[in-house]
């Protein structure tokens, strides 16, 4: 098995699966039930996630996806059962709107601190592009046999990005809403506002323990939803939510306008 992924218990049913070599640092997750297994988003792309996956359970496997970005559906290959929220599932299926030089670029921003697969090729490497299976709705739940994870539209980063909700344990899976870094709210497919009001409805939740997300450091909790979310409602009130807002920084995380 390639040493390009980390794998790292949550508990006995859950696993973080990182590719720390990459200057992404992105997370996937891999859910257990008694019935099926969720894997929340797919990583870069750069190892055989398929054979990681196979390696961990023999359940039957649904991806669901927090967004369409090319750093969470690069593993892709090899999963039959794919979820996005609606409103990106076009990128999916089509393609981001960017120039697959510029994705490139961006991959390579930085040069690997772990060597990838030996049959990893940037020069070959696209965003992976698929027909989703199933569309994730908002309030829908996913059963996975004694394990149920409620879908969560949380616009903001990305017009579908979504995050999962496990009430029995207090997991948040918060894609690239939260994370310990710089949040992006820059792009021309972001909205700030919808960014922090999709912030405000997670610090809304009853009974939140443990937020895993899609980037940078695990182990994050409570007390970093709540800093993000005031740091949010800050810039509200001094009316900067808006795109050319600027770079804020509150120490274990910044915010990009």
């Amino acid at each position: 098995m390639s040493e390009w992924f980390t794998v790292e218990p949550i508990d006995p049913r859950t696993f973080a699966i990182s590719e720390y070599g990459h200057w992404e640092e992105v997370h996937s997750y891999l859910v257990l039930g008694a019935e099926r297994a969720a894997l929340i988003d797919t990583g870069l792309g750069v190892g055989d996630l398929r054979a990681l996956i196979d390696s961990l359970t023999d359940l039957p496997v649904t991806v669901l996806l927090t967004h369409a970005h090319w750093d969470h559906t690069g593993g892709l290959a090899g999963f039959a059962e794919i979820g996005v929220h609606p409103a990106d599932a076009a990128w999916l299926e089509d393609g981001l709107p960017l120039p697959l030089n510029a994705m490139r670029a961006d991959f390579a921003r930085h040069p690997f601190t772990l060597p990838p697969p030996a049959d990893f090729d940037l020069a070959t490497w696209r965003p992976y592009q698929a027909r989703p299976t199933r569309l994730l709705h908002d309030g829908e739940a996913i059963d996975l046999g004694g394990r149920r994870l409620a879908v969560l539209h949380t616009p903001g980063h990305a017009p579908g990005h979504i995050t999962l909700f496990e009430p029995t344990t207090g997991y948040v899976f918060t894609g690239d809403l939260i994370y310990r870094g710089e949040l992006h709210a820059f792009y021309p497919s972001t909205d700030p506002v919808a960014f922090a009001d999709s912030v405000r409805r997670l610090h809304r939740l009853p009974d939140v323990t443990t937020l895993l997300p899609g980037h940078r450091a695990l182990g994050l909790d409570r007390a970093d939803l709540d800093r993000v979310h005031h740091a949010f409602e800050e810039l509200r009130d001094r009316h900067l939510l808006h795109h050319g807002g600027g770079l804020h920084d509150f120490g274990s995380f910044s915010i990009r306008l």
